[in-house]
């Protein structure tokens, strides 16, 4: 049973949201509970102070109370600066409105904060993989899950690079868990390739491996499904039950709010990273939303010259492997590679984008990728990626030029850009 609406020409206003949240919760029996709310990092666009304080006071209607845990994945901890504006409208002194909370980030750095729950097995592992991945997988996660009676999450669905539309059980799973699923999932996302699971509806094979994982999770599990409008942090939807069911409705809206549709392919195609993402790993999203619309042999631009760094978290993990490249690089290299992060591999393959790989003649990526940040020319070099100064692009000169084959995207990483009429890709 899910509690919401939503409308992807309209928004809805916080008398609307309150009282989907009164319905959906008591649905959800929290009353009198203690509850671990889960919500997404700074580089989800949300309204989450205004979520944060509708939530809070819905529970409070139900004599429970909550604490908030961030769902870092592998990202960096926010600071009590970003948490306040994550949770307290940037007001300092946020926590004074919330006397009885208290928030933590996902430590995902310390083996001691976690359970083990499990594990799946590898014959299963092989059904859901459709026989691309055969190993048994430690199921660990936060070991906070355990304190409380109920736990409750709260974050957007957009289309994604992994798992095909994010959000529902996708934020324990990576969001507060071990680095075994983590690696695992987004491997076999790798495998399948970002270009053919970004935006694909339903239950996808790494959707299915997560929901698995999260099935061993003992505590019982409530999701509010957020659906944003592009462009803004109004919410055109809002949907509140099992993590399963709020987000099987979540992602039907995201799919008619979050993907806009071309007629051809651009030669280039220049993503304008707005400042939430602070380093290639989090604003790479600008190539998975737009690989699908650029030419083959054309160039994909990340301009972010507020980047300097490749990944905070990953970065020598991912100078180890040699930077940036197609999936079967690793695929037909892999006595080489195995023992490194399945997880940075992915997101290397993820960013490289499709295209093929012999020994003899090296890599053909179908399209180039080139950082227009302050990472220097070297650096891109070293990780097999292009460089451009930024100094040299005026994204907005070069808007209104499309009948020159030219897009750009401001704000991009969110919403996701097809051709109307799709090549199949993703086999190579």
């Amino acid at each position: 049973m899910v509690s919401g609406a939503g409308d992807h020409g309209g928004v809805l206003d916080d008398d609307a949201i309150a009282a989907i949240l009164r319905d959906g919760l008591a649905r959800g029996d929290l009353a009198g509970q203690r509850v671990l709310l889960i919500v997404p990092d700074g580089t989800r666009t949300a309204p989450m102070s205004r979520m944060f304080a509708l939530i809070h006071a819905a529970l409070r209607e139900l004599g429970a109370r909550c604490d908030v845990l961030i769902a870092l994945g592998t990202h960096q901890p926010m600071d009590a600066g970003q948490i306040a504006r994550l949770l307290g409208d940037g007001d300092p002194h946020w926590q004074s409105r919330y006397p009885d909370v208290s928030v933590e980030n996902h430590a995902w750095w310390d083996p001691a904060s976690f359970s083990t729950l499990g594990h799946i097995p590898a014959a299963e592992l092989a059904v859901l993989s459709a026989g691309m991945l055969a190993q048994d997988v430690p199921v660990r996660i936060n070991r906070r899950v355990h304190d409380y009676q109920r736990i409750l999450i709260c974050g957007p669905v957009f289309p994604h690079e992994v798992v095909g539309f994010s959000g529902g059980n996708k934020y324990l799973f990576p969001g507060i868990s071990g680095r075994e699923v983590i690696d695992v999932s987004h491997w076999l996302g790798a495998l399948i390739t970002s270009y053919a699971l970004i935006g694909t509806p339903g239950i996808t094979p790494v959707r299915a491996l997560i929901d698995r994982a999260a099935a061993l999770v003992p505590t019982p599990r409530q999701c509010i499904a957020l659906v944003v409008q592009p462009g803004s942090t109004a919410l055109c939807g809002v949907f509140v039950g099992t993590p399963e069911a709020a987000w099987a409705a979540a992602s039907e809206l995201s799919a008619r709010t979050h993907v806009r549709t071309v007629a051809a392919p651009f030669r280039r195609v220049i993503a304008v990273m707005p400042p939430m993402y602070q380093d290639i790993w989090t604003a790479a999203k600008g190539m998975y939303k737009l690989e699908p619309i650029v030419a083959d042999g054309g160039e994909l631009v990340i301009y972010a010259p507020h980047i300097t760094t490749f990944s905070v978290t990953h970065g020598a993990a991912l100078e180890a492997i040699g930077g940036y490249h197609v999936r079967d690089y690793f695929v037909k290299q892999w006595a080489r590679f195995r023992e490194h992060p399945w997880g940075v591999m992915a997101h290397s393959t993820h960013l490289r984008g499709i295209g093929s790989y012999d020994p003899d003649t090296g890599e053909r990526p179908r399209i180039q990728v080139t950082l227009a940040t302050g990472i220097d020319a070297a650096r891109c070099a070293a990780h097999h990626v292009g460089h451009a100064d930024p100094a040299s692009i005026d994204p907005a000169a070069l808007r209104g030029r499309e009948a020159e084959s030219v897009l750009v995207v401001p704000n991009a990483g969110e919403t996701l850009y097809r051709l109307a009429t799709p090549t199949p890709r993703g086999s190579e």
